[in-house]
């Protein structure tokens, strides 16, 4: 799925995970164990929906708050190699699934054009394992929606928007908060319409979230895509979408529905 970059000569190496794990990985899980807190960790547990039948469905949380935990990530995130991530990524815990990522996200913005189509790739290997929305959410854009803005080429997004996973697909649409921020719009109203039908509450949040985000930029486009699409639009899409409107136009388009 990974594409090959077209911004620069260097021709991207294969990602090859080393036999053995780098000895800071030690030094990282023994900083975040340390940190568990089981009352909060019972918190997470609620507030991430870890029951039988909801979208985090058997994750465990270690009950480490986000400022002490990105501290850990900010003091070795340079240090940790693809295998050390890799084992963070197959955790239970979701805390090291968060190291993980935010890892990659680290090294990605710091990476060459040799290193970043390994991480790119890399990432999107492992996106069973980025299986909770802050996950997506924290990771996405600042890979996936960079790599794919850096190609100019969107095809891997639309493609994430039509998996039978529920984080790929809602890693397409995040993603494009990347393109957003560039001005570029259509991915966002794109895969906006090829989600339209999705029945999850999380993929209807995240549409609508990118919606919004488009129409703080522009808001005809978004009118207009709101005026083509609102009376097909999940509920809880249009009103993420539409949050930021006048009164008056909020209104207009929530007596269509």
């Amino acid at each position: 799925m990974a594409q090959v970059s077209k911004t620069c000569g260097c021709k991207p190496a294969r990602v090859r995970i080393s036999p053995l794990p780098h000895m800071n990985l030690s030094k990282v899980l023994k900083e975040i164990n340390s940190l568990k807190n089981t009352d909060k960790a019972k918190n997470f547990s609620r507030f991430f929906k870890t029951e039988k039948g909801q979208y985090g469905e058997g994750d465990q949380f270690l009950g480490i708050m986000t400022q002490p935990l990105a501290k850990i990530i900010n003091k070795y995130y340079q240090d940790l190699t693809f295998l050390d991530i890799q084992k963070l990524l197959n955790s239970p815990f979701h805390e090291h699934r968060t190291v993980a990522v935010s890892t990659l996200k680290n090294q990605f913005s710091k990476a060459d054009c040799r290193k970043q189509p390994q991480i790119y790739e890399f990432y999107l290997k492992n996106t069973k394992f980025i299986n909770n929305w802050d996950l997506v959410d924290i990771s996405a854009p600042d890979i996936v929606g960079a790599y794919n803005y850096e190609q100019n080429n969107y095809a891997d997004l639309y493609k994430l928007s039509q998996s039978t996973s529920i984080w790929e697909r809602r890693i397409s649409i995040v993603s494009t908060s990347f393109l957003i921020k560039k001005d570029i719009f259509l991915p966002t109203l794109e895969i906006s319409k090829i989600l339209i039908n999705d029945q999850q509450d999380l993929i209807h949040k995240a549409m609508g979230w990118m919606l919004r985000e488009v129409g703080k930029k522009d808001q005809p486009v978004l009118i207009k895509f709101l005026d083509q699409n609102c009376l097909k639009l999940p509920r809880t899409a249009l009103r993420y979408a539409i949050e930021k409107f006048p009164d008056s136009l909020r209104l207009h388009y929530l007596k269509l529905k």
